[in-house]
C-alpha cells in the first residue's frame, strides 16, 4: 500500500468524507428520493453525520423506497451522530427557511 503524499492529510487518506450544503429543501445525505427499493447490507453501513460548529440547526430524517419518511432529529452545530444504513432508501436533511449549514458525510461499515 502507498502512503499518502504530503497534500493529503492521514484522516482524508484513510477516511474520505464529502460535505453537502443544507438548505429549507430536503437534501439528501445518502440516497434518493428516487429509489424504489430500500438497501440492506449483510453488515449495515454507518453514516456518519457532523454539522459545522458555525452553521445552524439542521432536522435529520430517513426515507423508506414507499416514501414513507421518518424524523430523526434535530443536530445542532458542531454536533454529530451515526445513523446505519440498512432498510431504508435515504436520508435527507433540512434547515429553517432562510438559514443553511454545512455537514460533513463520511460512510464507513463499522
Amino acid at each position: 500500500m502507498n502512503a499518502p503524499s504530503l497534500a493529503t492529510s492521514y484522516d482524508d487518506w484513510y477516511h474520505p468524507s464529502y460535505k453537502v450544503r443544507v438548505r429549507e429543501t430536503a437534501i439528501y445525505l445518502w440516497g434518493s428520493a428516487g429509489i424504489k427499493k430500500d438497501m440492506t447490507f449483510s453488515t449495515p453501513l454507518l453514516l456518519h453525520i457532523r454539522n459545522d460548529v458555525h452553521g445552524e440547526a439542521v432536522s435529520l430524517g430517513t426515507q423508506v423506497a414507499s416514501g414513507a419518511k421518518t424524523p430523526l432529529g434535530i443536530l445542532q452545530p458542531g454536533e454529530s451522530v451515526s445513523i446505519p444504513i440498512q432498510g431504508i432508501s435515504g436520508v435527507f436533511a433540512t434547515c429553517l427557511p432562510a438559514l443553511e449549514t454545512n455537514v460533513i458525510c463520511l460512510i464507513r461499515d463499522r
